[in-house]
């Protein structure tokens, strides 16, 4: 096995990165033996995973990722919302209410209207069609209290760290609950306003800095410096 790009080189889409029995990472796709990057990036490895840090890029639907979308029509049979993505996606009517749709009896605006906030899971994509979405499920629906803010999606790997170190990190030290959606859109919901603003301080930093090392332990030491200033402990104490 070989890898052929070194460690945080910079690559460019259908660059050759490794040889070998190496699993697939974010940004990577394989033929054969070899492993080749499909966005520019820097490369990481990870025992034998290989992956791409993407410098920049467009949210691509995925069947199972959750989003947080924007309703921007309401149609007689369902919802048109924007999840960030190259195509509007589609919320039927059966996908959101439990019981059988009554076009006659339910009023559509009555439980998402144009400009709702919802999250959501990717129900169905194929490329030739505009993503369908549901909120059926636990915690899916209108987005009634926090803050969103947006980063570019394909920093949503960074932001969630090598099994969740960084989003874990995050939520202990600044005491907020959030909710990441892979189109690149973050709910923050904290006990105060200063605790949502320091996780918005937070994530734009790991979003700049995402193609670096050591990363959550600096944006651990800065939350806990900016805690201190505000005269506040160690939240995960």
């Amino acid at each position: 096995m070989t890898i052929i790009a070194e460690k945080r080189q910079l690559v460019t889409p259908g660059d050759l990165i490794a040889e070998g029995n190496y699993l697939t990472g974010e940004s990577t796709f394989k033929e054969g033996d070899k492993i080749y990057a499909t966005r520019i990036g820097l490369v990481d490895t990870d025992g034998r995973s290989v992956s791409v840090v993407a410098l920049k890029g467009g949210y691509i639907p995925s069947v199972g990722d959750l989003v947080i979308g924007k309703v921007i029509d309401v149609s007689l049979s369902g919802w048109v919302v924007d999840i960030n993505a190259p195509y509007a996606a589609i919320l039927h009517a059966s996908d959101a209410i439990e019981r059988p749709f009554n076009p006659q009896r339910d009023v559509l605006t009555s439980i998402y209207d144009i400009g709702d906030m919802i999250l959501a899971k990717v129900a169905a994509y194929d490329r030739t069609r505009n993503p369908i979405l549901t909120t059926h499920g636990p915690g899916l629906g209108k987005i009634t209290r926090g803050r969103i803010m947006e980063i570019v999606a394909a920093k949503i790997p960074r932001l969630i760290g090598k099994r969740g170190s960084m989003i874990n990190m995050l939520k202990r030290e600044t005491g907020c609950h959030l909710t990441i959606g892979q189109n690149g859109l973050i709910l923050i919901s904290g006990r105060s306003p200063e605790d949502e603003d320091l996780a918005v301080l937070a994530i734009r930093k790991i979003e700049e800095e995402a193609h670096t090392s050591g990363l959550t332990d600096r944006i651990c030491s800065m939350i806990r410096e900016e805690n201190q200033k505000r005269g506040v402990s160690n939240v995960s104490s």
